[in-house]
């Protein structure tokens, strides 16, 4: 009798076979991503826990740098730092945002957080460039105009501006025109343009209007500077003219095509 064909012996052991027996632990991919999933878990939580709950990233000291005029206690006091609260949640904006509001004097401010303890506040104090008098006491104002601060003694070396603007004529519509702010703000251009040997021997900066600007010099000389505008040529002209005239008494750039002097 013959025995079954190729073909049978086929499809019997197809039969038996059967399907794959699953694995006990599903496919070696999806094991993976599992043990992977929950090692992010641990990592993440371990991080929060790290961040929010551990003592070792706990705010423990405040630093202050660049301070000229202001005490680093005075800066400490007004940042208002939360000592003890988790670093990673202390609002460093907020912090700028009232050092500004709080003393004026600080022109730039940066609070940093220094792991893991410390949160560092680098301070630019203003700069004054003029001082107005007010009472006994003298307003000091910045490059930029700004009158940011009230100081019992004007810093030394720093020219008084003084603001008589006129009420009537020419000067009055000036006045209208251009208010306090801006005339301090020309007095500051006008101070700021001067060459360095003059800037040196500047005692007051006297505006009546917005093109009437005058520098008094020590040993009673003066100094028409006339508008803000063209501060540069109006500087080249000033030491051109008291070159060709050292002895001179007053000095007129107003006009920088057409500078004079007169006095001896």
């Amino acid at each position: 009798m013959a025995g079954p064909t190729t073909a049978e012996r086929g499809e019997r052991q197809q039969e038996s076979s059967g399907p794959p027996r699953a694995r006990r632990f599903g496919p070696p991919r999806l094991r993976t991503i599992i043990i992977l999933a929950v090692a992010l878990v641990l990592v993440a939580g371990g991080v929060v826990w790290l961040l929010y709950s551990s003592s070792w990233t706990r705010v423990e000291r405040v630093s202050v740098a660049g301070t000229r005029v202001l005490t680093p206690a005075q800066v400490r006091e007004a940042a208002d730092v939360p000592v003890g609260e988790p670093l990673v949640s202390v609002d460093t904006e907020a912090i700028e945002a009232r050092l500004r509001k709080e003393l004026p004097r600080i022109d730039e401010i940066e609070a940093e957080r220094s792991w893991p303890h410390g949160i560092e506040l680098k301070v630019k104090e203003r700069t004054p460039v003029l001082v107005v008098e007010k009472g006994r006491k003298f307003v000091e104002v910045d490059a930029e105009g700004v009158r940011y601060a009230t100081v019992s003694r004007a810093p030394k070396g720093v020219p008084e501006l003084q603001l008589k603007p006129a009420r009537s004529g020419s000067a009055a519509a000036s006045l209208r025109r251009f208010d306090e702010d801006r005339l301090v703000v020309e007095a500051v251009r006008a101070a700021g343009r001067l060459p360095d040997a003059v800037a040196r021997d500047a005692r007051v900066v006297k505006v009546l209007s917005y093109d009437d600007i005058s520098v008094e010099l020590s040993g009673g000389r003066t100094v028409a500077w006339g508008s803000g505008e063209q501060g540069a040529r109006k500087a080249g002209a000033l030491t051109a003219l008291m070159k060709a005239a050292p002895r001179a008494r007053h000095f007129d750039v107003s006009v920088p095509t057409a500078p004079a002097s007169s006095g001896s």
